[in-house]
C-alpha cells in the first residue's frame, strides 16, 4: 500500500535551503519515492496558515522509512534541519476500492 511523507517546512535559512532542494530528489529513486507536492501555492482552508508543503510518495511505509533514514540523504537531512523547522508525518495510503 502507498505511503506518503507530508512535511510542513518553516524555512529559517533560505540560503542554506536552496542547497538542500537539489540534493533530495536524486535521492528518492532508489526507494521508489516521488514529489507529489514540493512547495506549490498553499492555502489554509481551516486552521493557520500553512508553511511550505511537501509530499512525498512511496511504494509503502517500509521504503519511506529506509529513504529517510538513509546515508543518501543523510547529508541532505543535515542540511534541512539546519535551515528549517519541521514537522514530518507518515501515513499509510487508503486501500484501493
Amino acid at each position: 500500500m502507498a505511503a506518503y511523507i507530508i512535511a510542513e517546512v518553516e524555512v529559517t535559512d533560505p540560503e542554506t535551503y536552496e542547497r538542500y532542494k537539489p540534493l533530495v530528489p536524486q535521492t528518492l529513486a532508489r526507494y521508489g519515492g516521488r514529489f507529489l507536492v514540493r512547495g506549490g501555492a498553499a492555502e489554509a482552508l481551516e486552521g493557520p496558515p500553512p508553511h511550505r508543503i511537501v509530499v512525498l510518495e512511496f511504494p509503502d511505509a517500509a521504503a519511506a522509512r529506509a529513504w529517510y533514514r538513509s546515508a543518501e540523504y543523510a547529508p541532505a537531512l543535515k542540511l534541512r534541519l539546519a535551515a528549517s523547522r519541521s514537522r514530518l508525518v507518515l501515513v499509510e495510503g487508503a486501500p484501493p476500492g
